[in-house]
């Protein structure tokens, strides 16, 4: 393979514009040789390395989590987790609440539905010592320096580390499926027989990734010396992977004019839900899918090239992936990189917070979350089951019951009742009823979907006017927040028509299903988007008129311009899996150990100058260099590294000697 000279020389610069600090990182004589894109055909890609007996997603969710599973050698039998203890009034879910307890001195207690019920049943006295913690997936999406020590809030408001909370999380998945696979198999299951798959939002940033993959370090999920053993998976992508298996029978599309899983369109948008639930819910005694090994019959009628959104809508946020076809394996292409933001279903729960705080007044809120937390938490569960009845089409209210302690509360707390607060505050649409119920109207629960509706709203109307967005032929809707027919409707009053709305039955298993057809085949997709634009500070020969002057080093008589963007990959770009950067460096001093190299990102698809507006350090590149001496009088390093994955990693081979070298892409220490 020729490489192509570029002609200028490249030096490595690490903190260059301010000569003192040269030395915490690698020294400023490392040489960048000529750069090259390298595509690897796709046979390279056959994955070497240990065969996994099975296949285990699982969905870490911010709201619910499962897991789900396959053998390799039945690839079409995707198994989801054994039915669970507990359960809400109308939330019918194989999945679990993402909720979990410590005891008073920090130790894991339990998960779920048992988590909650056993903080529940506990003396408020005692349970103000207990760390009960839900919704925390959320912290890794909305800190903008993620660390290892990055802390989160229990509900009695003390302080924990978060990655000891998902690493127990992740702990107990890892001990319940291993369980579940002994029971099956008949004997003990090995965890090394087992490729886990993780599941997070394609719109989370590298930290956020990494993060996940130090959690299962953490909790003996995989080993750091075996990280291929866990794959990370893009929710929208899994979901993808899953949509193109469906059946006719597997989903609903809305706004069809013929009749489909044996109900008329006339039905409002809601009752085709309401039976497609009906249906899964019989279907549910198995806990076994077929995936048909053809391609699902919605698929046949997507030809080469066709074009199609998915659109997660999960409790915390909200991750829209465009994906194009290609004929004849059905491999897939994203054709525009991953978008959404915070708009998942919790954003009706921050609303219900507010109203509440309007009516009783924010500072007893705040009081009864801290003294009463078991009590709160089962007012937001009464919630959940009413927010789930919300639908365009209802005229009777609502009914919320208030916990007794509520009513209790409030009244040693301001000296006069619940039923007085209602009369005084200036919130018409929500009444009390005698029974001790909040009982609001359907407009007033609309209303609160409205705030979060409207961002998603406003994503996809943006989204569909991007020029790479235009001819799309469905729009596949997926999460646990699709149920909402509130959401339906109104995205189905965005679209116009412009494309087929279509909703797989199990619409909250569909990312672990997909997760787990993920695992099975993960060179499946093919070219990915790069969600920014990343690079290395440089220093190039001075051209006088094109460099600022600002930027002007003289090193040993030579004129060099400081802080230069050297870009290895820009936002938005296609990179192929397997695709590599490379990327040639030289140690400074013969003796150097270990050369660091620190990685620039910015939104933007072109950067000139590390320094500009916009550009920020996100991570550091570590090649260990030690014992790998040569006689060779300039030792040149090969870096490599690959974008066209779930994760971006770097490998490295010291030229003169064929070795390799370790290398490492962090992006979690700061």
């Amino acid at each position: 393979m020729t490489e192509k000279d570029t002609g200028t020389e490249n030096i490595l610069t690490d903190e260059m514009a301010n000569p003192s600090l040269s030395k915490s990182g690698g020294d400023p004589g490392i040489t960048p040789l000529s750069p090259s894109h390298i595509q690897q055909s796709d046979t390279d890609q056959v994955q070497s390395g240990p065969s996994f007996v099975v296949v285990v997603a699982i969905d870490f969710g911010t709201t619910s989590s499962g897991y789900a599973y396959a053998f390799t050698k039945e690839p079409e039998c995707i198994h989801t987790m054994r039915r669970w203890e507990g359960g809400d009034p109308g939330v019918s879910n194989q999945k679990t609440p993402t909720t979990i307890l410590l005891t008073p001195d920090r130790k894991f207690h339990s998960f779920g539905y048992a988590a909650r019920d056993f903080y529940h049943d506990l003396d408020p006295s005692e349970s103000k010592h207990w760390l009960y913690l839900e919704k925390f997936k959320m912290k890794l999406h909305t800190t903008a320096n993620l660390s290892i020590d990055t802390e989160i809030h229990a509900a009695n408001g003390k302080r924990v580390k978060a990655l000891d909370i998902f690493a127990y999380a992740l702990a107990f998945f890892k001990e319940q499926a291993l369980k579940e696979l002994s029971d099956q198999t008949g004997s003990e299951f090995d965890n090394s027989n087992v490729r886990w798959v993780i599941t997070v939002p394609a719109i989370w940033k590298m930290p956020a990734k990494q993060f996940m993959r130090e959690a299962a370090y953490k909790s003996a999920l995989v080993s750091r010396e075996n990280p291929e053993q866990l794959i990370i998976a893009l929710e929208p992508e899994a979901a993808s992977i899953y949509c193109r298996k469906l059946r006719l029978h597997q989903m609903v599309d809305l706004g069809t004019q013929t009749t489909q899983n044996g109900f008329s369109p006339n039905d409002n948008v809601g009752s085709g839900m309401t039976q497609a639930k009906e249906h899964a819910r019989r279907n549910r005694q198995s806990r076994t899918f077929l995936v048909e090994n053809v391609i699902g019959e919605l698929w046949s009628e997507l030809e080469e090239g066709d074009r199609y959104v998915v659109m997660d809508c999960g409790g915390g946020t909200v991750d829209l992936t465009v994906h194009q076809i290609r004929l004849p394996e059905g491999h897939l292409k994203e054709l525009y990189k991953a978008s959404g933001g915070p708009y998942g279903s919790i954003g009706v729960d921050y609303e219900f917070e507010k109203l509440l705080c309007k009516i009783f007044g924010q500072d007893f809120i705040d009081q009864f979350k801290i003294k009463r937390p078991a009590a709160w938490v089962d007012l937001m569960i009464a919630f959940e089951s009413r927010k789930r009845a919300a639908a365009p089409e209802r005229t009777n209210p609502l009914n919320i019951n208030l916990p007794f302690s509520f009513i209790d509360y409030y009244k040693k707390f301001r000296g006069h009742s619940v039923d007085h607060a209602l009369r005084k505050s200036n919130v018409d649409f929500v009444k009390w009823s005698s029974q001790g119920m909040l009982r609001m109207s359907p407009d007033a629960m609309n209303t609160l979907f409205k705030p979060t509706i409207d961002h998603i709203i406003q994503h996809l109307t943006e989204l569909f006017e991007k020029p790479e967005v235009s001819d799309i032929k469905f729009l596949f809707l997926v999460g646990g927040f699709a149920e909402s027919a509130l959401l339906q409707q109104a995205v189905q009053n965005m679209l116009q028509g412009r494309s087929r709305i279509i909703i797989p039955h199990d619409v909250g298993l569909t990312i672990l299903k997909g997760a787990v057809l993920f695992g099975l085949d993960p060179s499946i997709i093919k070219v990915r988007r790069s969600p920014l634009t990343y690079g290395v500070g440089v220093l190039n020969r001075f051209v006088e008129g094109k460099h600022p002057p600002e930027k002007l080093l003289i090193k040993d008589g030579t004129r060099w311009c400081t802080d230069v963007f050297d870009t290895f990959i820009a936002a938005d770009q296609s990179v192929a899996l397997g695709e590599m950067v490379k990327r040639s460096y030289t140690p400074a001093k013969p003796s150097q150990q270990v050369i660091v190299i620190h990685v620039y990102c910015s939104e933007k698809e072109k950067a000139g100058f590390i320094s500009e507006p916009g550009v920020r350090k996100c991570g550091t590149l570590r090649l260990d260099v030690s014992g790998t001496e040569s006689s060779a009088p300039r030792r040149e390093i090969q870096t490599l590294m690959q974008f066209g994955d779930t994760e971006i990693r770097a490998m490295a081979i010291d030229v003169s000697t064929g070795r390799t070298v370790k290398a490492s892409i962090d992006f979690l220490s700061h």
